[in-house]
């Protein structure tokens, strides 16, 4: 087996998603009781550092002013992160799709809730949601074609101005009119966002037979969608005279209503400040505990790395191979969620998909019979450094490991399907009951006498995924079929996978949204689905034109169920039509953030062996922005 070194350098995944936000448990009620105790007691601040008498003086007292830099910030009151920002932020705006600004924007299936809101936080421990910018649940009505959600009366933008169901519904409209990432995400599944009574009716998108197109998109929208001001997108709509200048304006002046606003930006470091009038302390009964939320840009993943060694990052969210040893051997204040493996909280499925024109790839017993023969432990350790799920822990199946999941379909029916992996003797049984055999003793097996030879890509720049794919044309080795390993620039690569008629890679890597909402139907979707087999560009899913008449009508059927029982079924058919038909097969299981943190001056942060209902969102994302109001200084 080839051995291939993970730097610390590892990327993080692209994860270009199908839906969005995770799965079909009702949402839970939202009033304050379904947040976290918050601790009532107030550290005594340390020292803080004084103004650095090099540094001039403000020219303005402003929050955006230029007062300080980063490294003048008082410590005792900042949180610092690392591994979210690469490069100068490019904007503010919230309905940029480009702004570069990790630190107050990742609109996935748990939004980013620093500046700007939702109407729900998201939380993948449980698959429910709570509310937000709303009040109370969401309501759909009997036919499941309109969803209304009732408005906090308490949410203000940071002007002092209300929050309101009219914002709301001018948010949706601004993303349709000017063709925002949103708006093209959503076209398909929502009609109409209206406002009525202080509250939003979402109206969907109708089949010819009068249902929703998707009913979970709509509740992806609600946990996923920042709601924008619309007075202020009306004086962003006054200075951008076309679509493009709309989505492209920096829009620093932009008018927020989250718990921290702008306060410094440049080439090396990113700082947001607490709104100290921010209407959330009503509903979380205290503002959060740090002033100031900062990222440095640091050089590289070394240095970034380093700074979190040395204390001068407080949550990481990034892939350190060795990380294991660092919150182990008990000499740092270094932890993750968990003490033991995974350490994380694991909710990406990086699979490997086959391509079915592939000669021989359109036999399903070829399919299984590599996936029986991966080692899958050798991925963990050698692509994962021990840092995810093993297959042990959780077989394969179309849901990733968080209990909301794992509870939707019946293992033991489907036990006899799945597999642990490293089983060679019985991949080649498969092949050899199959008459897929070597008939001329050059060790590699033919499908009606032809060889069994396939390319196998990957991005290049992604080891951890090169690793996995290398051990799977070991695999392939081991059972009489040859697998060649190579890679190509991320910019081709998406091209190629996404081609309807791509016949260049038999097998390849991808990876999707995690979980949220419209979870885990998307995943089923997106491995079994043929509704967008035979687009020019498909990014919706099932990459690899896999058919399957019975698997499309389970996709049809899930949203529109609403009896649990029958739930149940029909997500577990799903599961055994993926197993025994093997379209792709999971590699790993990876945590969407790498949530580790150092305790050397904050302390509290979210843990999963504590009985907490905090998910480890990096202190910022979805219901994860709870553990702000949970953090205390150490000392």
């Amino acid at each position: 087996m080839k051995k291939w070194l993970i730097s610390a350098a590892a990327s993080c995944l692209i994860a270009l998603s199908v839906a969005a936000c995770a799965n079909n448990q009702p949402p839970a009620n939202s009033a304050a009781s379904n947040l976290p105790a918050i601790e009532t007691q107030t550290a005594t601040p340390g020292p803080t550092k004084p103004p650095d008498p090099t540094v001039p003086p403000p020219s303005d007292t402003s929050e955006s002013a230029k007062a300080e830099t980063v490294l003048d910030l008082p410590r005792d009151e900042t949180l610092y992160f690392g591994g979210r920002q690469q490069g100068s932020v490019v904007s503010w705006n919230p309905y940029s799709g480009g702004g570069n600004n990790a630190m107050v924007f990742e609109s996935n299936a748990s939004a980013r809730l620093t500046v700007f809101e939702t109407l729900y936080m998201y939380n993948p421990l449980d698959g429910r949601m709570r509310s937000l910018l709303a009040s109370g649940q969401p309501e759909w009505n009997a036919g499941r074609t309109e969803l209304t959600v009732r408005m906090n009366p308490d949410a203000e933008w940071n002007d002092g101005t209300p929050v309101t169901a009219e914002d709301v519904a001018y948010t949706f409209a601004s993303h349709l009119k000017y063709e925002t990432d949103a708006g093209l995400r959503f076209k398909d599944y929502i009609d109409a966002v209206e406002a009525a009574d202080g509250a939003v009716v979402l109206k969907a998108k109708l089949t010819p037979d009068g249902a929703a197109v998707n009913p979970y998109l709509l509740e992806d929208y609600v946990c996923r969608q920042y709601v924008v001001q619309m007075a202020w997108t009306r004086v962003l709509e006054a200075r951008a005279t076309t679509s493009r200048a709309f989505k492209d304006d920096r829009g620093e002046d932009a008018v927020s209503s989250g718990p921290y606003r702008r306060y410094y930006d440049d080439d090396q470091s990113v700082v947001l400040v607490r709104d100290e009038g921010y209407w959330g302390a009503k509903l979380w009964g205290k503002l959060p505990a740090p002033k100031y939320l900062a990222h440095v840009i640091y050089a590289d993943d070394s240095a970034t790395r380093q700074a979190f060694v040395n204390g001068n990052i407080d949550v990481n969210q990034q892939f350190i191979p060795d990380g294991q040893n660092l919150w182990s051997d008990g000499v740092l204040p270094v932890s993750a969620w968990l003490d033991q493996p995974p350490y994380g909280l694991c909710t990406v499925m990086p699979a490997a998909w086959f391509n079915i024109k592939s000669y021989g790839l359109d036999q399903a017993v070829v399919r299984r019979a590599i996936a029986f023969a991966v080692d899958y432990d050798a991925i963990n350790q050698e692509a994962m450094a021990g840092q995810s799920e093993t297959f042990t822990q959780t077989p394969p199946s179309l849901m990733n490991p968080t209990d909301a999941e794992q509870e939707l379909y019946d293992h033991e029916s489907v036990n006899a399907l799945q597999w642990t992996g490293h089983d060679t003797e019985g991949a080649k049984k498969l092949l050899d009951d199959a008459g897929i055999v070597d008939t001329n003793g050059d060790g590699n097996r033919e499908y009606n006498g032809v060889e069994l030879e396939y390319k196998a890509y990957c991005p290049d720049g992604w080891p951890y995924w090169r690793a996995a794919m290398e051990i799977v044309a070991d695999a392939g080795g081991d059972i009489g079929i040859n697998i060649e390993v190579s890679s190509q620039a991320w910019g081709v690569y998406q091209a190629v996978i996404a081609d309807r008629d791509q016949t260049v890679y038999d097998i390849f890597m991808y990876a999707s949204d995690s979980t949220g909402p419209a979870y885990p139907w998307a995943r089923v979707r997106e491995r079994l689905g043929s509704a967008s087999v035979g687009s020019d560009i498909n990014w919706a899913g099932n990459l690899g034109g896999y058919l399957n008449p019975r698997a499309d009508e389970i996709i049809r059927a899930i949203p529109y169920e609403t009896d649990p029982v029958r739930l149940r079924e029909l997500h577990t058919e799903a599961v055994s039509i993926y197993l025994t038909d093997v379209p792709s097969f999971t590699l790993m299981y990876k945590p969407e953030f790498y949530h580790t943190v150092n305790e050397t001056v904050w302390t509290g942060f979210p843990k999963g062996d504590a009985g907490q209902s905090v998910p480890p969102s990096g202190c910022t994302d979805g219901y994860g922005i709870a553990a702000l109001y949970n953090l205390r200084l150490a000392r």
